[in-house]
């Protein structure tokens, strides 16, 4: 029996104790040989050590998205953006003359978001900037998937962000109460290799989130002050204490919480890499 390294096999035996069959990959030759012949290692020897783990950069703060990763088996690099929605959004729709769809809100800032953390990472050298190289520590060449992510709520063709203050949060629920509306949620990953911004991806994903008609005022009140809807979305979540008051998603769940992981999934195929290679997190 003969081999080089870097093999995958199946092994089964007749009733006389004799390797019957091999698959394998890469060059071997293995002949009609006892069991008993076999090294116990032979499985720990040629088997192919295990890919190594693709490093995910979130271009967010948003303890929803981080938890939903987590929770999906992946850990990834917080950092902070940094990106003047507004402003941004503003002066897309002055250059383009006219106002922006909700999907082409969503995808512009989530593109702004992820290349604003590809800059940082490559101290100055954002994705239009393939030739100029960058480090994440100062040592080691940035590697990996930088993800940018933005949400809107629109109902009656009116795009919602995030409410901000009590009054608006309560002034939305009120005109959502027993509606149903369309949570938008952009995608932009770019790929890093050895300090270069090399390619990008993006979609977006589209939930229909219908509210329950009998939520009272006091109800309300009670949830508003909380402050979880002042900084979310539409002013509701569907992870945490706004859940009870949504009767029925249509589309991904976790596209209203802000990130699509089936989308999130194709896009990371799309650029060459397998989803199960950014699972870093023990279950």
């Amino acid at each position: 029996m003969s081999y080089i390294c870097d093999v995958e096999f199946e092994l089964g035996s007749d009733d006389t104790g004799f390797a019957l069959s091999f698959i394998v990959t890469g060059l071997i030759v293995i002949a009609r040989t006892h069991l008993s012949s076999i090294p116990h290692c032979l499985g720990t020897c040629i088997t192919r050590p295990p890919k190594e783990t693709m490093r995910l950069y979130l271009a967010s703060t948003s303890p929803a998205r981080l938890m939903l990763l987590r929770s999906a088996g992946i850990e990834p690099i917080t950092l902070a953006p940094e990106v003047d929605e507004t402003a941004v959004a503003d002066a897309a729709a002055a250059a383009a003359g006219v106002q922006l769809a909700p999907h082409e809100v969503v995808q512009l800032l989530a593109q702004a978001k992820a290349e604003a953390v590809v800059d940082m990472l490559l101290g100055g050298a954002g994705p239009a900037d393939g030739a100029e190289k960058g480090t994440s520590d100062g040592t080691v060449p940035a590697q990996g998937l930088v993800l940018g992510g933005d949400s809107v709520f629109v109902l009656d063709g009116v795009i919602y962000g995030k409410p901000h203050t009590a009054e608006k949060a309560a002034e939305r629920w009120r005109l959502q109460r027993g509606r149903t509306g369309q949570l938008y949620s952009g995608h932009w990953l770019i790929e890093l290799v050895d300090g270069v911004a090399l390619r990008a991806h993006g979609a977006v994903a589209v939930a229909q989130v219908t509210f329950a008609d009998d939520i009272t005022d006091s109800e309300l009140d009670a949830y508003i002050a909380t402050g979880e809807p002042l900084y979310v979305a539409g002013a509701f979540t569907i992870d945490s204490l706004g859940a009870p008051f949504i009767t029925s998603i249509a589309g991904d769940p976790s596209t209203v919480v802000g990130l699509s992981l089936p989308t999130l999934r194709r896009l990371v195929r799309e650029l060459g890499h397998e989803w199960p290679s950014l699972w870093n997190r023990a279950a």
